[in-house]
């Protein structure tokens, strides 16, 4: 149970702070609960900083309750990159956990010369970056910006610093009312068919606040699942 606990945090380690409209706002403050197995696992406290056509991104999970008292993780996550008439354009990438520091890894984007760089436990490797490719923590701003135009399918990799995986993500043309600890929100729904051993994500973006992912669902190969809702939301035009 341990192993699953946190390989699913791990999968849950995402980020959902992107207000899609065309001017991001300055600054977006957000903080969620990951819950699974019936209990509050982790809280995650995230910040998005816009400055003229750049983001930083800054993402802190702690452990609590049950997981904490036998793997009290801090796992810290940051991206940067350009704002760009077609989305996110990510530079950098790094994860970094305050225990396991072996799992650390991080990415770099040479758009110029189509390179990817991946630095982990198995050393540094190049590799060639496609088109469109987003971190593991951009990839919900993309998709949210995304959510404005008229296709109902977006395809491209993502990076975690480890692996670079391609993904096929379906828009729903209904909306539902989602209920997380903020409030209740009219949402449409994201998600991607898995492929082999792959992750399921779920994610909801509430209408009413222009997008912005309220509540996203991990389930990875074997069936266990994880899910992110969102409890506070500061927007700082």
């Amino acid at each position: 149970m341990k192993q699953t606990l946190a390989r699913l945090l791990a999968l849950c380690l995402l980020s959902l702070n992107m207000h899609a409209q065309a001017e991001p706002a300055s600054k977006i403050q957000a903080s969620y609960d990951v819950v699974g197995f019936g209990m509050t696992l982790a809280k995650i406290t995230e910040t998005f900083t816009r400055t003229q056509d750049s983001y930083q991104i800054d993402s802190v999970t702690k452990a609590v309750g049950m997981l904490a008292r036998f793997k009290p993780e801090t796992v810290r996550v940051s991206s940067h990159g350009k704002i760009t008439a077609q989305g996110l354009i990510p530079l950098a990438y790094s994860m970094t956990r305050e225990i396991d520091t072996g799992k650390n890894a991080s990415a770099l984007f040479n758009w110029e010369t189509a390179t990817l760089t991946h630095k982990d436990y198995k050393g540094v490797n190049d590799m060639p970056l496609p088109k469109g490719t987003q971190d593991r923590i951009s990839v919900l701003y993309q998709l949210s910006l995304l959510a404005k135009t008229t296709q109902d399918a977006q395809n491209f990799s993502i990076t975690d610093g480890n692996n670079l995986q391609a993904y096929s993500f379906h828009y729903s043309t209904k909306e539902r009312e989602i209920s997380v600890p903020l409030g209740s929100y009219k949402s449409r729904n994201v998600s991607n068919t898995p492929v082999a051993d792959g992750v399921q994500y779920e994610i909801w973006m509430a209408s009413e606040l222009d997008n912005f992912p309220c509540k996203i669902i991990v389930t990875d190969s074997s069936g266990g699942k994880l899910t992110q809702v969102l409890t506070g939301l500061t927007i700082t035009p």
